[in-house]
C-alpha cells in the first residue's frame, strides 16, 4: 500500500524531502530505517524514470532527430505508456485525467529533450554528464495533491 502511494506521488514529485514524505504519509512511525527507506523508494523510481529517458533519447539520436524541440511526449508516446505502467500499474490514476498534474507530461518531455541534447553535444563521454539533468529536473516538482496525506487516499481516487 505504501509502496504503491509512493509510486503514484512520482507523478507530482520526483524528489520529495524527509518532511514532505512524514506529511504524506501519516500512518507511519517515522524512524531513521523506515525513512531510509521511503527515500530509497523514490531513488529507485528516479532511477527507472532516467534509464528510460536516457534510453529514449539515444533512440531518437540514432533515429536522426536534429533539435530537441522536435521531441514530443503525447497520450499516445511509448515513453509516457512505460512510465505509466511502471509507476500507475493497477491505473488508480487517470494518466490524463484530472487527477495527474498536467505538469507531469511536460516534466517527461524536458527530461527527454534535456537527455536528448546532452548526448547529441556529446556530454555523455564526461564521467558526471546526468547530474546538471538531475537539477533541472528537480525543480519540476509539483505539489502533491492534499488528498494522499490521507490513509484512504485511495478511495479519492475511485
Amino acid at each position: 500500500m505504501h509502496l504503491r502511494k509512493a509510486k503514484l506521488m512520482f507523478f507530482w514529485v520526483r524528489y520529495p524531502s524527509s518532511a514532505v514524505l512524514k506529511m504524506y504519509f501519516p500512518d507511519i512511525k517515522f524512524n531513521k530505517n523506515n525513512t531510509a527507506q521511503l527515500v530509497k523508494w523514490f531513488s529507485n523510481f528516479r532511477e527507472f524514470y532516467y534509464i528510460q529517458m536516457e534510453k529514449y533519447a539515444r533512440q531518437a539520436v540514432s533515429e536522426g532527430v536534429k533539435n530537441s524541440d522536435d521531441l514530443h511526449v503525447s497520450a499516445d508516446s511509448e515513453i509516457y505508456r512505460v512510465l505509466n505502467l511502471h509507476y500507475n500499474r493497477n491505473n488508480h490514476i487517470e494518466v490524463w485525467g484530472p487527477q495527474v498534474p498536467p505538469n507531469f507530461r511536460f516534466v517527461v518531455e524536458q527530461t527527454l529533450r534535456e537527455f536528448f541534447k546532452a548526448i547529441q553535444g556529446g556530454k555523455d563521454a564526461e564521467q558526471s554528464w546526468k547530474k546538471s539533468i538531475y537539477k533541472i529536473i528537480s525543480r519540476l516538482d509539483d505539489p502533491v495533491p492534499e488528498y494522499f496525506k490521507s490513509p484512504n487516499f485511495l478511495e479519492q481516487l475511485e
